[in-house]
């Protein structure tokens, strides 16, 4: 999710908001792999993890989710051109591949079906690349 924000922002969405973001992904990135570790240490004690360990681990990957709509948000606020068109796909997928993990990361520890958030993630992200393609078919 960080190399998805750097991207919008290079593409030319607001710098300083894209800037946030990106730190923000990173800290993500750290709570996930603390989260992971917690959910291992559980699934190696006695009786394997926990139902709370299983939902803490959920937690981070909820905010993967919202990181990935907010890095649609800046990316669809960026016209697509032949300079920018290959960040704004790039970052259009990362923010889809992250939100889909992270749903089935949820999916896997707590049982429930995948966030409707992740199809809404993947929908914007395929509209966005459409339009992607959409432009830079019309420039060549």
């Amino acid at each position: 999710m960080a190399q998805a924000a750097s991207l919008v922002g290079r593409a030319g969405a607001d710098g300083h908001e894209a800037e946030a973001l990106s730190m923000h992904a990173l800290r993500l990135a750290e709570k996930e792999a603390h989260a992971a570790a917690v959910l291992a240490r559980a699934r190696r004690s006695p009786g394997g993890a926990s139902a709370e360990a299983r939902r803490q681990a959920c937690g981070p990957a909820a905010e993967v989710i919202t990181a990935a709509a907010r890095v649609l948000d800046l990316a669809e606020g960026v016209r697509p051109d032949a300079l920018v068109a290959t960040d704004l796909a790039a970052a259009a997928e990362a923010a889809r591949a992250a939100a889909t993990t992270a749903g089935l990361s949820i999916e896997v520890h707590s049982g429930a079906p995948t966030p409707p958030e992740v199809a809404a993630v993947t929908t914007r992200a395929n509209r966005l690349t459409t339009a992607i393609r959409d432009v830079v078919v019309t420039l060549s």
